[in-house]
């Protein structure tokens, strides 16, 4: 005779069914389908990706403008420190720029949520405000008109660690 002695295993009590599987790839796809529209959401409602109102319009004039700036030859070097933005421009020659008028707005280039419009500490070059950014990727969109009323307009980026 035998010494072994057979046992057999325990029943599972939640045995895996048919169901139990419809269910979790349900919800499986359900979690993705919501996270995915959750982002598209915030995607188009937080960038209006509308830069001009007719673009025919601003384009007809978009060369002259362009060439009229490169003209001024006028350089913009943006330097943030932690805690003021300072500009500086200059021009082919290397002497300070006084625009007549300056207009410069900060913020993240895909949403314009944390857009800010600066006010400067002086009205002469170099330009300086009182300033804290969180870190990431930010914008400076810079208008100025020179004192023959050339429109300079400049992106410049800024990356804050």
């Amino acid at each position: 005779m035998s010494d072994k002695i057979h046992a057999t295993p325990p029943a599972n009590p939640n045995p895996l069914t048919g169901r139990k599987v419809g269910f979790g790839f349900v919800a499986a796809f359900g979690l993705i389908f919501s996270i995915n529209g959750t982002m598209a959401y915030f995607a188009i409602s937080g960038f209006p990706g509308l830069e001009v109102d007719n673009i025919y319009i601003a384009g007809r004039t978009l060369d002259q403008e362009r060439q009229a700036q490169i003209r001024l030859g006028w350089v913009v070097h943006p330097e943030y420190d932690g805690r003021h933005l300072r500009i500086d421009m200059r021009d082919a020659k290397g002497d300070v720029v006084t625009p007549k008028n300056l207009q410069v707005t900060i913020g993240r280039a895909t949403t314009e949520a944390e857009d800010r419009n600066l006010t400067f500490l002086q009205h002469r070059p170099p330009f300086e405000t009182a300033l804290h950014l969180a870190r990431g990727k930010w914008e400076i969109r810079l208008n100025a008109t020179a004192q023959d009323g050339t429109v300079f307009f400049q992106r410049l980026p800024v990356m804050v660690k």
